[in-house]
């Protein structure tokens, strides 16, 4: 008769996680500000650099002009709204004391480019242009019934600082810099 051995994720810091959660009931306006910088490298590679870490290469498919040696920037965008999601859920996971043994996000949106980014495409309207739809898919295991997993997963997507971005207008500006 052979055992099976059930592995979990590695966990987070709950204690620090329930500080964290009590900040924040204290004072619930609070916010950081997070801070990129991006550089263009030719054609249209970019760096974005963020804190001390490696930068986040960004660039084109070849079918637009790019050189295809790293994401385009709606997988970016996917990209952080996945690992925001996969932020949430854990912590939720953590703070129920459901131990996950495995998450993966799946994410998916069509994206549209006839205005050639305002280089004499199609006219568009900005509602027109960007991701119509976005579809996730969650595969999560752990040691609780489908049904509290499954409203992790929920409760994960509605308080999702990510998400909600994406979902929410919110006030959007851009200026040049003087002297440059």
């Amino acid at each position: 008769m052979s055992e099976t051995t059930k592995t979990y994720l590695r966990p987070i810091d709950r204690d620090g996680l329930l500080k964290f959660a009590a900040s924040g009931k204290e004072n619930p306006e609070r916010r950081g500000t997070n801070k990129v910088h991006t550089v263009m490298q030719g054609q249209f590679r970019s760096w974005s650099f963020v804190g001390i870490h490696n930068p986040v290469v960004v660039d084109e498919p070849l079918h637009l002009f790019g050189e295809n040696t790293a994401p385009a920037p709606g997988e970016i965008v996917l990209s952080a709204l996945g690992g925001c999601l996969g932020v949430g859920i854990t912590a939720i996971a953590t703070h129920r004391q459901v131990k996950l043994s495995r998450l993966e996000i799946f994410l998916e949106a069509d994206i549209g480019n006839t205005a050639a980014w305002g280089a004499g495409g199609a006219e568009r309207l900005p509602a027109d242009m960007g991701f119509k739809e976005i579809r996730v898919k969650v595969e999560i295991e752990g040691d609780a019934p489908r049904a509290e997993l499954d409203d992790i997963v929920q409760k994960a997507n509605y308080y999702s600082p990510v998400a909600n971005t994406m979902r929410n207008p919110i006030p959007f500006s851009i200026s040049t810099v003087e002297g440059a």
